[in-house]
């Protein structure tokens, strides 16, 4: 029974281990630097791919086409770099051509400065759109990794060279149908916005809270009252779109008041719109707005405007002097200029705030209440309570043989009682999701599956308690069998489920989440190891002992105390560990 339990956490390990192993879902950050797949062996030497692009000179803000092609492929990884310097950083960063067979990652300190695979399907080509920094190096050239096979492969086939012109090019860089005009718009804003007048001039909103919108991973969205009207300023990494509503509630839809700033192939366009329900936003005429302006660079979209605090009831916008929960979201869009529907859940504040109230510099969550509630409670229940109880349950019976708690034993009080606990934990946590989405989330993938598949276990278990047979009875070795591997596979479910959850939209940990979890993974079986390797020494011992004959009952008495002590110092470490990943995870929670 005992080896049967190491060989379904051995499975697990392996299961949860080989995400790092092979990208076939292209999330290959770990490769920015080298550009290597990490597949062991050694890249090729003679490339059978080209790399082509469709300009040979480029200006800041630019939009250069790089294609590359060549015998089919599973997965590849382009970048752009200084051609003086391949050593340094990515450069730049890129719009997608193909969204279902290419994504885009953070290399470096920019955001979306590679593009890599989604899957390991087979293809022989692949386009995307590089847009040039305003602090672009003078000469640019491509790289790109390609993996044909898992252990076939090539590491920077070198591109292009492309360098600044002063000549604005005039070239199609979009597609066949989307032609550059002669006249490109010339942006009115040189430079980023100021968060030096949050709280004091400015209602602001800022996500991280208090970051630089000059940095490439803030979202900024900004307020200032001007006699009869507001000013507005809006800013956040993104190559499709950024905006924000305002709403009466914390569920989009219902009429709220959207405005979006859409880049476009040189400049921005800003619309605004009502989001009626969970459907496309219905764009209006943008009349309500003045004084537009926009700015396009670091991979950075920023728009400004100016709207009256008032309008006629007859454009459908709220007026600005009332008290509004506040979105902030971002997306992608099409080569046709189509908006996509966020990919990571829109950034909401705590509370209805009036922007021309009391200036405030505040921020948000990206998670809903519920939704954090949920995943702090099965933390709580699958990393501490229960993994605790299981722990006591299997290695402390004979620690406390003649204590009793009210009149049971010790192990099997505390066993019990962390056992109910998790199942309390998880059937609130359980109804949540429930609660706040109204019903069943089909686009959460596994994640609901196998949390009911947890859930109905976990119910099976005091059910199946409660018939619990005689210790001498026949049947009792059969309960054991089943109490054991229930609980077994509904603690590896649970796991499954925490990683499953983890990047989903509604909570979207931290990537260093994923490591987290199989650090806690190690942790349980490293500590469920070591205790059975002291096990099976004190038994050895004793075995010696016993064939000695010599002083057998002081010694057989001082090695258990010896086992016990041992046994109480890893159990108090092994809760000091626990909790410790507990606090990680809930902080991660918290802060999201």
């Amino acid at each position: 029974m005992k080896s049967s339990r190491m060989t379904f956490i051995a499975w697990l390990l392996v299961c949860l281990l080989d995400q790092s192993a092979g990208y076939p879902n292209g999330k290959v950050s770990e490769s920015c630097d080298s550009m290597l797949p990490f597949h062991g062996g050694s890249p090729q030497k003679f490339p059978k791919h080209t790399i082509e692009v469709n300009v040979t000179e480029f200006k800041p803000g630019d939009r250069v086409k790089v294609s590359f092609s060549g015998p089919t492929f599973e997965g590849f990884l382009l970048q752009a770099r200084n051609a003086d310097r391949l050593e340094d950083l990515p450069i730049g960063s890129f719009a997608l051509a193909d969204r279902r067979r290419s994504q885009l990652l953070r290399c470096g300190h920019v955001k979306n400065s590679a593009v890599s695979h989604t899957s390991k399907s087979k293809k022989d080509h692949m386009d995307a759109y590089w847009i040039a920094p305003r602090d672009a190096p003078k000469n640019i050239q491509f790289l790109v990794t390609v993996v044909q096979k898992f252990s076939i492969y090539w590491v920077k086939i070198p591109g292009p060279k492309i360098s600044q012109s002063t000549i604005l090019p005039l070239t199609t860089i979009m597609s066949t149908n989307r032609t550059i005009p002669t006249s490109l718009p010339i942006s009115s804003l040189s430079q980023p916005f100021n968060a030096s007048d949050c709280g004091d001039r400015k209602f602001c909103v800022r996500n991280p809270t208090h970051c630089d919108p000059k940095a490439n991973n803030c979202f900024f969205l900004s307020f200032k009252q001007d006699y009869d009207s507001v000013w507005i300023e809006m800013s956040g990494p993104s190559e499709g779109y950024i905006a924000f509503a305002l709403s009466h509630d914390q569920w989009m839809g219902g009429g709220d008041d959207a405005y979006l700033c859409i880049s476009e192939v040189y400049c921005a366009d800003i619309r605004t719109a009502l989001l009626v329900g969970r459907s496309y936003p219905e764009f209006d005429s943008k009349s309500a707005l003045q004084n537009i302006s926009w700015r396009l660079a670091d991979g950075l979209i920023q728009c400004s405007f100016r709207r009256r605090i008032r309008l006629p009831a007859s454009t459908g916008r709220y007026n600005l002097d009332a008290n509004y929960y506040i979105f902030l979201a971002d997306g992608e869009i099409s080569t046709e200029g189509e908006i996509y529907k966020h990919q990571q859940q829109p950034l909401i504040t705590n509370g209805k705030y009036n922007i021309l109230g009391p200036l405030k510099d505040i921020g948000g969550s990206r998670s809903p209440f519920l939704i954090k509630i949920h995943g702090a409670l099965m933390f709580v229940g699958w990393i501490t309570t229960v993994s605790i109880g299981v722990i006591v349950a299997r290695f402390f019976k004979s620690v406390w043989p003649n204590t009793l708690l009210f009149g049971e034993e010790i192990w099997f009080q505390i066993h019990r009682s962390l056992m109910i606990i998790t199942i309390l934990l998880t059937s609130i946590s359980f109804a949540l999701p429930f609660i706040y989405r109204g019903g069943w989330n089909k686009q959460a993938g596994f994640h609901p599956y196998f949390g009911c598949t947890v859930m109905a276990l976990a119910l099976f278990q005091p059910l199946m308690a409660a018939f619990r047979p005689p210790p001498q009875a026949p049947r009792r070795q059969i309960f054991g069998w089943l109490h054991w591997s229930a609980g077994t596979t509904a603690r590896i479910l649970a796991v499954v489920t925490m990683f499953l959850g983890m990047d989903l939209p509604a909570l979207n940990l931290p990537p260093w989440d994923t490591y987290a979890m199989i650090g806690f993974v190690a942790w349980h079986v490293g500590i469920d190891v070591l205790l059975e390797l002291h096990g099976y020494c004190l038994i050895r011992k004793v075995e010696v002992l016993e064939d000695d004959r010599v002083q057998i009952l002081q010694s057989l008495s001082s090695a258990e105390a010896q086992g016990h002590t041992f046994k109480k110092a890893v159990l108090f470490i092994y809760i000091c560990g626990n909790i410790a990943f507990l606090v990680t995870f809930i902080t991660a929670v918290v802060q999201v």
